[in-house]
């Protein structure tokens, strides 16, 4: 079956020359995907560092295109995909980072040694890749955490092959990036298989329960991640899926924070909730502000700014259809509409930001629920006390926000993060919780329905999720991978109990 591509600024499909990957096809790629596993371990770290450099410079070498073609598929606008597809490429550069100091390796040395349990063998241990992997593009963004997003460049760091599922809203955007990767690739010498797309709903089915497809990870909904377990669980060996999904991220500002910057917190409320037309999964979706004088002007500035704007454009009909009907749910449920701008044609996709309110004793699991797009709901409460019990009935969350101010009180602002901390994966000081950074330290993660899993989708360490442990005992030096050689320093590494950094003479001559 033919791929079609949907402008959503005026809803108009177009055919492509792409076609729905078949059973067949999708066990032809992954066939090809294990057999490049050899290659993608030949190269070792500072091999696949300089991969993911090249990857970086090929996306980097394509932009325009990439970015005409996402815009055409999306309609987020060049701005916001330009700055989008400079984070890939810093994404496969961090890796490459990460690579080369070794650290994620987790290298471990006991040498054989009495023991208070007796004589103890030699033991080394370091993670190893698990093999080939699926990952699944997100509708919100094309290039960061699609084909090009940062699951495939850590998937590709730690080793793994990688069948990319192109998401069926920007299908186009997909191929050009797998291009890009696979030139990249071949520039090496590579074989194909390293990077693959497939298309299609039943090809990403197909795909997971390839028997060689050893972990899966996903950003979307929780019922496309439902779709992909229960095509997982029909096999007959499990696999990992980490999924990134539904989550609220709720904000709460405190009374002197209000009082004191009341106009700049509106300003950044309005900016991180409707960015991107609200397609972000740290949108925060619930901000609970104070009941009195300054809450009230707060709210009064956020209805000026939401009666204001203009429509924004969403990635897709379902999108589209769901805001819509969250929208409307949210307000049978309880929540009062306090400012929704008339849009006089709705071409495409384009929808209205919406701001609504209601008081915190009518806060209800209904009206909690995550709305995906340019929506806000506020919750006004009269006493910081009522807080705690009220954010722990919000959804685990991805985020949570406090905004802080001077006479605020010490011991409530403590309580308030203990709640959160305990429902989140990420918690905010005085800022907003979108704008993810991409970094060593960065987590993005947090109880379920923000995640099914504790690693962390983006930053250093989501490496982990595409690598294994393994150990070696009593074993001989020339079958150890070099990392875990007495004599090799190049890497921080844990030896009879003691971390022994890494040497950095020894790390320039590798």
């Amino acid at each position: 079956m033919k791929v079609t591509t949907t402008d959503p600024r005026d809803g108009r499909q177009h055919p492509t020359d792409l076609v729905e990957t078949d059973e067949s096809g999708v066990a032809a790629i992954v066939g090809r995907a294990s057999r490049a596993a050899q290659w993608l371990s030949d190269l070792g770290r500072t091999g696949r560092a300089g991969l993911l450099d090249a990857v970086a410079a090929a996306l980097e070498s394509r932009r325009a295109d990439l970015v005409a073609t996402a815009e055409a598929e999306t309609g987020l606008g060049q701005a916001r995909l330009d700055s989008e597809l400079t984070r890939a490429a810093v994404q496969f550069r961090m890796f490459a980072a990460v690579l080369r100091d070794g650290g994620y390796l987790e290298a471990a040395i006991d040498h054989a040694a009495d023991t208070p349990l007796g004589p103890g063998p030699d033991v080394r241990r370091m993670l190893v890749p698990l093999g080939p992997v699926a990952v699944f593009g997100a509708s919100n963004f094309p290039f960061a955490f699609s084909v090009a997003g940062g699951d495939t460049a850590s998937a590709l760091a730690a080793g793994c092959p990688t069948v990319a599922k192109a998401h069926p809203s920007h299908p186009l955007t997909s191929r050009a990036s797998a291009d890009a990767i696979e030139s990249a690739v071949r520039d090496l010498g590579g074989p194909d298989g390293v990077l693959t797309a497939v298309y299609g709903e039943r090809a990403g089915r197909w795909l997971v329960r390839q028997p060689a497809i050893r972990a899966a990870a996903l950003t979307g909904s929780v019922g496309a991640a439902r779709a992909i377990q229960a095509a997982i669980d029909e096999r007959a060996d499990p696999i990992p899926l980490y999924a990134e999904l539904s989550s609220v991220n709720p904000i709460v500002v405190l009374p002197d924070a209000a009082a004191g910057r009341g106009d700049q917190i509106a300003d950044g409320l309005f900016a991180s909730f409707t960015a991107s037309g609200g397609q972000l999964c740290t949108k925060p979706g619930l901000a609970f502000l104070p009941a009195d004088r300054a809450g009230d002007r707060l709210v009064d500035t956020l209805r000026g700014k939401v009666a204001s704007a203009g429509g924004q454009v969403l990635l897709n009909q379902r999108i589209r259809d769901a805001y819509k009907s969250g929208a409307a749910a949210l307000e049978k449920a309880g929540a009062r509409l306090v400012a929704q701008p008339r849009i006089d044609a709705e071409a495409g996709f384009t929808v209205a930001p919406t701001l609504l309110e209601v008081d915190l004793p009518g806060l209800t699991a209904e009206i909690a629920d995550e709305c995906f797009g340019p929506l806000l709901v506020v919750v006004r409460y009269h006493d910081v006390a009522d807080l705690d019990a009220a954010l722990a009935t919000v959804p685990p969350s991805l985020t949570g926000s406090v905004h802080r101010g001077q006479g605020d009180d010490a011991d409530a602002v403590r309580r308030l993060v203990d709640v959160l901390a305990a429902r989140c994966g990420r918690i905010v000081f005085d800022g907003y919780p979108t704008g993810v950074r991409v970094s060593w330290a960065q987590h993005h993660g947090g109880p379920w329905p923000s995640t099914n899993a504790v690693h962390t989708s983006v930053g250093a360490t989501s490496i982990r999720r595409f690598l294994r442990p393994l150990a070696w005992q009593n074993a001989p030096e020339w079958i150890l991978p070099e990392e875990l050689r007495d004599e090799y320093t190049a890497i921080p590494r844990r030896v009879d109990g003691r971390l022994v950094p890494g040497t950095e003479s020894h790390r320039e001559g590798c």
